[in-house]
């Protein structure tokens, strides 16, 4: 019964592995020791720069959102972790907040940073792109020493050995940018033709060649709204500056 308990195990284990797999790519070898202060004891992790290169792998067009703010002598960072980068502010994958304040062993780096760094690494990890369970032949219990309760933030684990703060993909919020009449205007341009005729060319170009397709696109073309919707932008665009 243990031999099939351990067999079930493994067959179980090489599953969780399978997990966000891209091809050609294995993160175990970058698997570096860290300290657990809770538990002093020394475990398998994989640095924050290597779980970023390997959601952007997974995800080219992926989005790594962090908002920070400043606690009682720390920072409190929180990230969230989206497939795509259109994806509305409610659809990600995972999130995970962290707070560090300053440490006198570290005085060059950044109680910011440091929080920022710490929680996208937890992010990461309940996104999935971690060591899973058993790599580096790191076994695990029912309740892993680093596991928190939902909602408790990680605020005193030790960062992998030799890992700076994260400095790329900060988001001061989750708020969409809002964009000026221009940016929005230069956005429609971009915007590919659904027209067959036209196939290749932006919305931008058809409207020198034949503006009115680009009538048609806003009135009469239901398969996608936000090139309709760019379309008509450029028409009301246009007759504005005729009017002028």
């Amino acid at each position: 019964m243990s031999q099939n308990n351990s067999n079930a195990k493994t067959a179980m284990l090489a599953k969780l592995d399978s997990i966000h797999k891209v091809e050609g790519f294995d993160p175990s070898p970058f698997a570096v020791d860290y300290t657990d202060l809770n538990t002093q004891e020394t475990r398998k992790r994989l640095p924050v720069m290597i779980q970023m290169a390997w959601f952007r792998l997974k995800y080219p067009e992926g989005r790594i959102a962090i908002q920070v703010s400043p606690g009682k002598d720390c920072f409190v960072a929180t990230a969230r972790i989206y497939p795509s980068y259109k994806d509305p502010v409610d659809c990600y994958l995972a999130e995970a907040t962290a707070s560090r304040g300053p440490d006198a062993s570290k005085p060059s780096v950044s109680p910011r940073e440091w929080a920022q760094t710490a929680a996208v690494g937890i992010a990461l990890r309940n996104a999935g792109f971690g060591l899973q369970f058993s790599a580096a032949g790191d076994d695990f219990a029912d309740m892993a020493p680093d596991e928190l309760p939902a909602g408790e933030m990680d605020t005193d684990r030790e960062p992998p050995a030799m890992e700076q703060p994260v400095q790329a993909e900060i988001e001061p919020t989750y708020e969409p940018a809002v964009l000026t009449d221009e940016q929005r205007l230069e956005q429609a341009f971009q915007k590919p033709c659904p027209i067959k005729k036209y196939s290749g060319k932006t919305l931008g170009e058809v409207l020198a060649m034949d503006p009115n397709a680009i009538a048609w696109v806003a009135n009469k073309y239901k398969d996608n709204q936000e090139l309709s919707d760019a379309a008509r932008l450029i028409c009301e665009h246009a007759m504005q500056q005729a009017s002028v």
